[in-house]
């Protein structure tokens, strides 16, 4: 990867939580978090789904290396990547909404196209 932002985190717990809010969003399909959050997530997201598009078994491995459940990674190769089978990449995209109530911290909503 190229440069990532810190989160205020080590890299340990910045990783988890990457991967937390990554399975979250392809299971859902949407989360609301903050816009650095978000545009971290959105990379992440969007590689998974290029992943799901290529559908090979080392696909699946690297899927599965990254995303916490397995049901998660079965609906992206099931659901989520042969809808964006003909598109080239944009697959998600980033709603801002506005500072949070309790420390004004700059929220926004992640959502598949």
């Amino acid at each position: 990867m190229a440069h990532q932002r810190k989160l205020g985190r080590p890299t340990d717990q910045r990783i988890a939580m990457l991967r937390n809010l990554t399975t979250s969003f392809l299971e859902n399909g949407r989360i609301e978090t903050t816009t650095t959050r978000a545009k971290e997530v959105k990379k992440l997201a969007e590689k998974m789904i290029t992943l799901g598009k290529r559908n090979t078994l080392h696909t699946r491995r690297q899927a599965l290396s990254f995303i916490t459940k397995e049901s998660v990674v079965a609906k992206l190769f099931g659901e989520i990547a042969p809808k964006y089978a003909e598109r080239n990449g944009g697959y998600t995209r980033i709603i801002k909404i506005g500072p949070r109530r309790g420390d004004a911290a700059e929220m926004s909503i992640l959502e598949l196209v």
